[in-house]
């Protein structure tokens, strides 16, 4: 497919916020790119870091306004987001993909106004599937076997990659410097986490890597009587193993989840050879999960959304008890590699 990045050129010199966005701003938006009208009715949606609208049209179809937050992603990576969903509903895999700007080539998905990127949805409804039947299991195995199956076709321009030396040590690194972690305990929230890394460094080591979701739990997954499931919201993209988008869709740790793992993988293999060994990769991802989580929670303060965190978020009792997790989280996956 041929990338459409929005020219660089047609950026402010001002670094872009959303203070401009308003829903006449965002109704304008919709009908100028898609050339179409809108009724005056446009509600915001929960998003924790980007804005995110839904826009009645004329027509009564309904469409979703994403505005990616500054800075989070490059234009690169928002064109590999774009890409990945494109490939994958030509593809036939049920995903909802970008719209194009109506006066623009079907790959013109990506847009900008003021230095803010967006793009356009169309609204598609269902529940989030929060606990598969066992028919669901070995479906949701079939769906993303596919997805990993065009996953694998090439490897995007500009997205992390997960495992303990990439996006675990930038993790890492970002809540070592930034100044949410209180003096008293950077040493041994550092020992915990740098152990952890330790052990799971060789088990990542000759494993297979792709584009996948990357943020694969059972609210991104949408569910309606009688149709597939949809996949959604694949702003997290990255280059991973494929088990990263098996392991956040159990009830629990691996060890009490051998049932739900089978009918997973039954359905897997139907469409797509599945790495076996990788499986020994799911308490770890669990663990980088930890660190991922704890890095968020610490860019979310930085960047004024500090409010939406646990109250206690950043307290001495807060980083006691994620010591204690990552400790914990080691003993499990020691477990799990003497007792696989």
């Amino acid at each position: 497919m041929t990338t459409h990045t929005p020219d660089a050129a047609d950026q402010p010199d001002a670094l872009p916020d959303f203070s401009s966005l308003d829903p006449r701003r965002v109704i304008a938006l919709v009908e100028d790119t898609l050339d179409r009208p809108a009724t005056s009715m446009c509600r915001s949606l929960t998003s924790y870091i980007n804005r995110v609208y839904e826009v009645r049209m004329a027509d009564d179809s309904w469409v979703i306004a994403k505005f990616y937050r500054p800075h989070r992603w490059s234009l690169d990576a928002l064109q590999d987001e774009h890409d990945f969903l494109c490939e994958l509903r030509d593809a036939e895999v049920p995903v909802i993909a970008p719209l194009p700007a109506a006066d623009g080539p079907d790959d013109a998905t990506l847009h900008l106004h003021d230095g803010l990127a967006y793009a356009l949805f169309p609204k598609r409804g269902g529940r989030p599937l929060e606990e598969p039947l066992a028919d669901q299991w070995a479906e949701l195995g079939r769906l993303l076997a596919r997805v990993h199956s065009v996953g694998a076709q090439h490897p995007p321009n500009d997205r992390i990659t997960i495992g303990p030396r990439d996006s675990a040590a930038d993790h890492l690194e970002y809540i070592l410097r930034s100044n949410v972690l209180p003096s008293e305990w950077r040493r041994p929230y550092e020992t915990a986490a740098r152990n952890v890394l330790e052990l799971i460094e060789p088990l990542f080591d000759d494993r297979e890597q792709l584009r996948i979701h990357g943020d694969l739990h059972g609210a991104n997954l949408l569910s309606r009587p009688g149709e597939p499931l949809f996949l959604i919201d694949f702003d997290d993209m990255a280059v991973g193993p494929p088990v990263q988008d098996l392991w956040m869709l159990l009830p629990g740790y691996s060890r009490a989840c051998r049932r739900e793992i089978d009918l997973l993988l039954d359905g897997y293999c139907q469409m797509r050879d599945f790495d076996f060994p990788s499986l020994r990769l799911i308490e770890p991802l669990r663990a980088l999960r930890f660190l991922h989580f704890t890095a968020w929670c610490a860019r979310q303060k930085a960047d004024g959304g500090f409010t939406r965190l646990a109250p206690d978020w950043g307290s001495g009792a807060w980083w006691r008890q994620e010591i204690e997790d990552l400790q914990n989280q080691g003993g499990e996956i020691e477990s799990a590699l003497e007792n696989p």
